[in-house]
């Protein structure tokens, strides 16, 4: 199995092939300099445009940068050899809105209605952060980002309804306007941070004990800042109900070979899927 510092060396279609070949399982923060890192919510077509519906009417935790067809295993806009029954290095599945099982792989699972819809991440601006000298912590410490479950209501479409879910990264007070500017340019990763500061008032107990991913150190002189996180929709899919979904597990993102800074339009997505 490689390390993280050892896939850290890759490219994005290298690792990829790794993740494909069972030699790498772990999160992906950090991985595939200035390539898209997405979020991932495969369901089947009947719920398709009711969950795209969903995605427009809350952009910022659910931005919409690829869409499959119906029982298509690739993506071509996102990359040319994707098989996304394979090359993400975890996956949850849902059954009825209950966790059925975590996996390496989905190709015994697959079905010819599923759609596979792809989300911005924010692991996607670190590498920002990074180039500009700003620390990313669970980067430094080799953990999956924390992420927090929050009281902040989202606009149902639907089946689908619930709350945010938000990543917390703490930063040196003195560059705090600078980490928002930069985020701010990725409004496909979930773009500027939602609030910052005092966890209580998004509703989060305890930044020690986060819902997802594990906790980080917050150093005096940083404050904590909150970006709206892609496993919102997670939360939102097994609400649903839906007989079957599967998802990323939370820091396992598909690596994508488009360069981070890419324009979606998600316009095309809808058409795309009304085409098939």
């Amino acid at each position: 199995m490689l390390t993280h510092a050892e896939a850290a060396l890759l490219s994005a279609p290298e690792i990829r092939r790794a993740i494909r070949a069972g030699r790498y399982d772990r999160h992906t923060a950090g991985l595939a300099a200035g390539k898209l890192q997405c979020n991932l919510a495969i369901l089947p077509a009947r719920y398709a445009d009711d969950f795209l519906e969903f995605c427009d009417r809350n952009p910022r935790p659910c931005p919409v940068v690829g869409v499959s067809r119906p029982g298509a295993t690739g993506i071509p806009e996102l990359a040319e050899d994707l098989d996304i029954r394979r090359d993400v290095p975890r996956y949850r599945v849902f059954r009825d809105g209950a966790l059925a099982e975590e996996r390496t792989e989905i190709a015994s699972l697959w079905q010819d209605d599923l759609v596979t819809v792809a989300l911005g991440c924010s692991f996607t601006f670190e590498n920002a952060f990074l180039a500009a000298g700003i620390p990313v912590r669970h980067i430094e410490m080799d953990r999956t980002v924390p992420m927090y479950r929050t009281t902040l209501a989202l606009d149902p479409a639907g089946p689908f309804h619930g709350t945010m879910v938000v990543t917390m990264r703490p930063i040196p007070e003195g560059r705090v306007e600078e980490a928002r500017r930069i985020s701010a340019a990725f409004p496909h990763a979930h773009g500027a941070p939602l609030a910052q500061g005092d966890p209580a008032a998004l509703g989060i107990a305890d930044l020690d004990a986060p819902d997802w991913g594990e906790p980080v150190e917050i150093r005096a002189g940083e404050v904590p800042l909150y970006w709206a996180c892609g496993v919102t929709p997670q939360n939102v899919l097994r609400d649903a109900g839906l007989p079957l979904c599967i998802t990323h597990a939370p820091g396992h993102m598909l690596i994508a070979d488009v360069a981070e800074d890419v324009q979606p339009s998600p316009a095309n997505y809808k058409i795309q899927h009304g085409d098939t």
